[in-house]
């Protein structure tokens, strides 16, 4: 399995070590932060990421509607930069931004508007794809935005469904053109 990262030095030995020849807990706590991405797979993931995005943007300006929303550029990070954990797989992606709006659209009908109703849809929708095993955390963004903003479900559930399909889709794409790059998805469904 190819990293992509850059080399991680071994952490230095301490002699200024505790009772039981352990490190200090910060240095035990820095030491396990993923190794840094090497500076060609930081670009290629930003800028496949970024790329999506506008085009997310431009099919907007297009339909002279907002389908860029901020959970997905949240789920476009995660698919680029993050694409082997379960929050970043399709199945999560599409199902559980799906299960997002579905949570704001029932809190939202049973009260409009309120910060109070929206962290209640947050809740909902983190127990739904909790079930439904399809982490997404950013879906639970997206009911959120459904519950203050109430977009028009006829309008928004496609776009909605649409730009999942292509964040995935360009997350695919862009793991086989950089051949160092980690291929997405690890799972379809």
């Amino acid at each position: 399995m190819k990293t992509d990262t850059a080399p991680h030095p071994a952490p230095a030995v301490n002699d200024a070590a505790g009772p039981r020849g352990r490190r200090p807990r910060l240095a035990r706590m820095a030491g396990r932060a993923p190794a840094r991405p090497t500076p060609a797979a930081a670009a290629h993931n930003v800028s496949a990421a970024t790329a999506a995005l506008l085009a997310l943007v431009a099919i907007g300006a297009a339909l002279h509607e907002p389908v860029l929303i901020p959970p997905l550029a949240a789920s476009a990070a995660l698919v680029h930069c993050a694409p082997a954990l379960p929050l970043a797989q399709p199945r999560s992606v599409v199902v559980g931004h799906l299960l997002g709006a579905a949570a704001g659209y029932a809190v939202a009908v049973a009260s409009h508007g309120s910060a109070w109703a929206a962290a209640l849809a947050a809740g909902a929708t983190l127990a739904l794809t909790t079930l439904a095993r399809t982490p997404h955390s950013p879906a639970c963004a997206t009911a959120v935005v459904i519950v203050l903003q109430e977009p028009a479900p006829a309008r928004f559930l496609p776009l909605l469904f649409g730009s999942t399909i292509l964040l995935v889709l360009t997350a695919y794409a862009a793991s086989r053109v950089r051949r160092a790059a980690p291929r997405y998805p690890v799972y379809w469904w």
